[in-house]
């Protein structure tokens, strides 16, 4: 079965814009031409390919219709590289707290030497993968250690995450705590009552060591904070404690703004996947990420 790249290129740009109005414009088509190409599609793939809502949402069965339309993106980029000014626009998936602390510079390392953008997707690092088996992404960091189908997958290193809060929060709500520092952590009645931060409803990590502390995680009040850096500010302002990086907790504890509660560290493994295609652009994209990765990340156990 063959289908017509621009069929395909459609779907996708629909799917970027969010409407068939948005896709036409960057098409310098008609919304009428738009729609046009989505039912010559859909005919072809038999099925139904394209919700329309608002904003406009993939039908499982579109996903390999945006992969593949992705990949002959990025294909056709790596063929004229250096003929002309081209710009390539590579969407890729990283978590949150990679996006706030290492991710960044090794993509301006590739910007600075290549014509790319980079068209960013943040979402928990359990969920990044599932980005790239829908065709959204063409790499994500990701906590998924074996590879999605179609990719390939390398090691990043591990997050270190530890318990802080401000030393004023400390004192109202463990009073009776002298610390980490001093070999003990807050009572367990007094991490019931405490307010934490989450990131969001998704965010694991404060229940997670509520629950090696032996609390109750659905005891204490949350507050919900979706931007990393806010987050991390929150926990400066004394809103509640939470889970840092260690690579964003890590001055602030030396300047004594916060202190470690102690308890367990969660580690999170972190790996590179991205799809299995000969794409020089690509691999750009992977050898910078690998290489700060590992050398800002500890080794994963």
């Amino acid at each position: 079965m063959r289908v017509p790249s621009e069929l395909v290129e459609t779907l996708a740009v629909i799917l970027d814009e969010g409407s068939l109005d948005a896709a036409a414009r960057r098409l310098h088509i008609t919304p009428s031409a738009v729609s046009q190409r989505i039912r010559a599609l859909e005919r072809v793939a038999g099925q139904v390919l394209l919700v329309r809502s608002k904003p406009a949402r993939a039908t499982e069965a579109a996903h390999r219709f945006v992969r593949y339309a992705r990949q002959l993106a990025l294909l056709e980029r790596d063929a004229f590289a250096g003929l002309d000014d081209v710009v390539t626009s590579v969407p890729l998936a990283v978590n949150a707290d990679s996006l706030a602390t290492w991710f960044l510079p090794p993509l301006a390392r590739v910007a600075a030497t290549h014509g790319v953008v980079f068209d960013l997707h943040r979402d928990d690092q359990d969920f990044t993968a599932g980005l790239l088996e829908s065709g959204t992404v063409t790499g994500a960091v990701t906590s998924r250690r074996i590879a999605v189908a179609g990719c390939r997958v390398s090691a990043l290193g591990a997050l270190r995450y530890e318990a802080v809060a401000t030393p004023a929060f400390v004192d109202r709500w463990f009073p009776a705590s002298a610390g980490a520092d001093a070999g003990w952590g807050p009572d367990a009645d007094g991490l019931a009552s405490a307010p934490v931060v989450d990131f969001d409803r998704r965010d694991e990590l404060q229940t997670r060591w509520l629950r090696g502390a032996g609390v109750d995680a659905h005891t204490p009040p949350r507050h919900r904070v979706p931007a990393s850096q806010d987050f991390a500010t929150a926990v400066l302002l004394g809103l509640g404690w939470a889970l840092l990086p260690t690579l964003q907790s890590r001055a602030h504890v030396e300047r004594g703004e916060l202190v470690r509660l102690g308890g367990e560290d969660i580690v999170v493994p972190l790996y590179w996947q991205q799809w299995n295609l000969a794409s020089p652009l690509l691999d750009a994209v992977a050898d910078e990420v690998v290489l700060e990765a590992r050398r800002v990340l500890e080794p994963a156990t």
